[in-house]
């Protein structure tokens, strides 16, 4: 439920303890990782961000082109859409954990095992995250970069990853449901932990700040389609084209037109796989003139061509 509070109080009070209370986070886990000794799992790209919560385990998260990002027990990692991503583990034995049972609660086992004398596991389990605030929908898109949080060796970590195993070592009625709230609870305390740090990949937030930057991010979030320009955008915002760069820029960490364009490429890939669409209305939807331009974008952006994403994430 949104509370009825004017859009000009929000203006006025857009601070980060309005933002958290008034923001809806929705988990919705799909997959419990499974790695046996020292292994890589490819995990493929998705149209919508994902949550990968470390239960068991030491290894890292590799997305190409970057530097390896550690992870253990207790690590909150957060993937923006449609990032390819290999979880490794380094098969080191630590205490055990119970043995899991996640397609009770419809959710996928992916299991890869070494063919070494390692022991150990790293299990994780991943949710597809979506984010909310005032009726403006798909805030996750605004993610751009990997957000990691380490709650190792802490008191607060403990509890949780204990109840998520019991609950897929025993399924029972509601255990999809507690599931759910315990992963939603990790993603506000990595989001509470990182809203004040500048370099925590939350600096978007600083935009929903700005009264002036608010009705261009919905704009821009709502309406991916229309043929949205820096000056189109610029006059919502009521400032001087080189005025709204500059501000955009420093708020958000990008340009706008950057924006639009990986807002498109999502939207995009979710209809692909949600829909049976033609791709020549897919691309007409996301404000594209011609299926021929769209699919250059496509695959300029997500490295295959369209027909090719929706084909192998269909089968």
């Amino acid at each position: 439920m949104y509370h009825s509070i004017a859009w000009a109080v929000i203006d006025d009070c857009m601070d980060m303890h309005f933002i958290l209370d008034e923001m809806e986070i929705q988990a919705h886990p799909f997959a419990l990782c499974e790695l046996n000794g020292a292994c890589d799992l490819d995990l493929d790209k998705d149209p919508l961000a994902t949550l990968h919560y470390v239960l068991a385990g030491e290894g890292e998260l590799v997305l190409p082109g970057r530097p390896a990002i550690p992870v253990r027990k207790g690590s909150l990692i957060l993937v923006p859409a449609l990032k390819k991503h290999v979880l490794r583990s380094f098969g080191q034995v630590q205490d055990p954990i119970p043995s899991c049972n996640p397609d009770k609660l419809k959710m996928a086992h992916l299991i890869h095992s070494s063919e070494s004398q390692d022991k150990g596991q790293l299990i994780a389990i991943c949710s597809r995250i979506s984010l909310s605030l005032r009726q403006m929908e798909n805030l996750i898109d605004l993610v751009q970069e990997p957000i990691v949080e380490y709650q190792a060796g802490e008191d607060a970590c403990e509890a949780p990853i204990r109840r998520l195993l019991l609950e897929l070592a025993n399924p029972a009625p509601g255990s999809l449901a507690m599931v759910r709230a315990l992963l939603m609870q990790c993603m506000i305390e990595l989001m509470r932990r990182r809203f004040n740090d500048q370099h925590g990949g939350l600096e978007w937030m600083a935009a929903l700040r700005d009264p002036r930057m608010w009705p261009v991010l919905r704009h821009i979030l709502d309406t991916p389609g229309e043929p949205h320009s820096v000056e189109s955008l610029a006059s919502l915002a009521g400032m001087s084209r080189s005025g709204f760069a500059k501000r955009f820029q420093e708020a958000y960490g990008s340009g706008p037109m950057e924006l639009l364009r990986d807002v498109r490429m999502r939207r995009a890939a979710t209809m692909l796989l949600e829909t049976d669409h033609p791709i020549e209305r897919v691309s007409h939807l996301i404000g594209f003139r011609s299926r021929s331009a769209f699919s250059r974008a496509f695959e300029a952006a997500i490295g295959i061509s369209p027909q090719k994403f929706r084909m192998q994430r269909k089968n």
